[in-house]
């Protein structure tokens, strides 16, 4: 049995207009190539949770894909601000929700869960406690004391790009980890983003790596270099030229769609997209070689 379909095919089939969606990853492993893709296909009135926005929701936001963000910290990482998130929260074109991280990720632990709420300790967050009407407190039964506690959160679909899969969705993640198994519990449906589709026995040699089973996923896409201009690890680097270019590109919402234009709308797929940043790109961006040592798992 396989899941791999085209990313196209994907989005079509398993996102709709007006679903919460969570693109996943946390500095790597950002699935840009699938919001270039929702873009394309003029997917509106999206609700969009993630813990940490990044270009690729002010990207999405700047293509009138979203009505709401649910997030945690809002940033361009190590530049400044998201200029086009931050104009339409601003103008009030865009509704919103802010937690804390582990606001955030308590949410997805509860909807991962299948619970009502999910406590959590006070994390120097009074202030997005007393402005979110999310945040609440209930009566430990076993103190009396108040615990503040969050709503889960349930995406219609997630998106989570990982470095290798088998054609079930059994998918592998080094690295960073991020919350893309809670994403992945957490939501209706999954789509899931891979660099290297490999066979079965591959996952199966190192079990201990699989951070999603394919019973939760619903769609596997093959679509090498997905996370530029994040990185993927072991795979290629972050591009930081992009960070600090986008800075300079989302003054105006003007220049944001000139680049939509040229690298969006104009380019077919990740692959043109890839070609077009050119073999200096390519070069400046290759991840090396650093292998982590063999583990033994005995034979029985």
């Amino acid at each position: 049995m396989t899941k791999l379909v085209s990313l196209p095919d994907a989005i079509r089939t398993h996102l709709h207009d007006g679903d919460l969606l969570y693109a996943s990853g946390f500095t790597h492993l950002i699935p840009f190539a699938a919001a270039h893709e929702i873009i394309r296909q003029g997917i509106t009135g999206l609700t969009l949770a993630r813990a940490t926005p990044d270009l690729i929701y002010d990207q999405m936001v700047a293509a009138g894909c979203a009505r709401k963000l649910i997030f945690s910290y809002m940033g361009n990482p190590g530049v400044g601000s998201l200029r086009r998130l931050r104009a339409a929260i601003e103008s009030g074109e865009l509704a919103w929700e802010e937690y804390s991280h582990f606001g955030m990720i308590s949410r997805l632990r509860a909807g991962a869960s299948g619970l009502p709420f999910m406590p959590m300790k006070p994390t120097g967050a009074e202030d997005l406690a007393s402005k979110n009407p999310q945040y609440r407190q209930v009566s430990d039964p076993y103190t009396g004391e108040r615990v503040v506690v969050v709503p889960p959160l349930t995406p219609d679909v997630a998106i989570i790009h990982v470095q290798r899969a088998d054609v079930q969705g059994n998918a592998q993640v080094w690295g960073i980890l991020g919350e893309q198994q809670l994403a992945a519990f957490a939501s209706q449906r999954v789509i899931l983003t891979v660099e290297e589709i490999v066979d079965e026995a591959v996952i199966r040699s190192d079990p201990n790596r699989t951070v999603i089973p394919g019973m939760v996923v619903d769609a596997v896409c093959h679509v090498p270099y997905c996370a530029h201009p994040s990185y993927t690890q072991g795979y290629y680097d972050r591009d930081n030229d992009f960070y600090l270019a986008w800075d300079e590109i989302s003054k105006t919402q003007e220049s944001v769609q000139a680049y939509l234009d040229e690298w969006v709308y104009g380019l077919p797929d990740r692959q043109a997209y890839w070609e077009k940043l050119g073999p200096e790109v390519h070069e400046r961006l290759q991840a090396g070689e650093r292998l982590s040592q063999p583990v033994n798992y005995g034979e029985y």
